[in-house]
């Protein structure tokens, strides 16, 4: 009877460990469909700033900008995203874990945005530039030009010889990839054909510095959507496992408290049976 009872109250438990993991999920898919959404509506913006870049770089003989110069990298900034909470399966882990093989051997600062970012640079003592963006859900567009303004003026000003930034890129709910991009010095893309030349006023070297913090601004602003999205991805898959394993689990025990009462109904009859013939006697 000891062992039906703690089989029953194990059920009782993951049932209610399940109503969590299913209530977690779906709040996961409301809000992955949201950020699915912001993700689609941002992708337009850096992609037009990306090819007036191109254009004003490409289109000008005597073009000199202090974003563009390559110089030899003694110090790399790094812009990291991470999730804001746990439960979210390997998300977190997976974006730490490519930072430090992306970073081994360098000297680096970081801007992390993001709980978990924060957290995890300040436990191993690595330099932080700002501890301004704690909270991933709480960026907004402005906070990201701000990001914008202090990277640049990083870089411009020969703190930093090269800036970076790594988040989590959505493919699909099944598939989240970290990844860690570029930023500055911008490297200008190949242009097909013949180069057109283009008169910008005031100049093209003050048009180009000019738009180059729009741009990392949305670079910056698109990364945390693409962020968001997979950190809800990445939860809701790990809350629909935890789910389907909770409901195994429930079946599994289901199974031995059946079987417990089935052999405590049997010693019953047994006992019964043999005490009526015992009296017999």
């Amino acid at each position: 009877m000891a062992s039906m009872k703690s089989i029953k109250l194990r059920i009782k438990s993951v049932q209610s460990t399940m109503q969590i993991t299913r209530a977690m999920k779906l709040v996961a898919s409301s809000r992955l469909r949201r950020a699915q959404q912001r993700v689609e509506e941002s992708r337009p913006y850096h992609e037009v700033l990306a090819a007036t870049l191109n254009d004003i770089a490409n289109s000008n003989l005597e073009f000199d900008s202090v974003y563009l110069k390559k110089r030899d990298i003694k110090k790399t900034l790094y812009i990291v995203f991470a999730g804001d909470r746990g439960l979210a399966g390997g998300y977190n882990s997976n974006m730490f874990r490519m930072i430090e093989a992306e970073t081994k051997g360098k000297e680096c600062a970081f801007l992390p945005v993001g709980k978990k970012a924060m957290e995890y640079f300040r436990k191993r003592n690595r330099e932080i530039i700002s501890d301004a963006f704690p909270l991933v859900g709480e960026i907004s567009v402005s906070d990201c030009f701000e990001m914008a303004r202090i990277v640049c003026k990083g870089f411009a000003d020969g703190d930093f010889d090269e800036i970076c930034v790594a988040g989590t890129y959505f493919k699909s709910i099944l598939s989240q990839v970290p990844q860690c991009t570029r930023l500055l010095p911008f490297t200008p893309g190949e242009v097909e054909g013949g180069r057109e030349v283009i008169t910008y006023e005031p100049g093209s070297e003050e048009t180009f510095n000019a738009i180059i913090p729009e741009y990392i601004a949305g670079i910056i602003f698109s990364t945390m959507c693409e962020s968001a999205a997979s950190e809800q991805g990445a939860r809701r898959m790990a809350m629909e496992n935890a789910t389907n394993n909770a409901s195994d689990m429930i079946d599994s025990l289901s199974l031995y408290y059946n079987r417990a009462r089935q052999a405590a109904i049997t010693q019953e009859i047994t006992e019964i049976v043999g005490g009526a013939a015992g009296g017999e006697e």
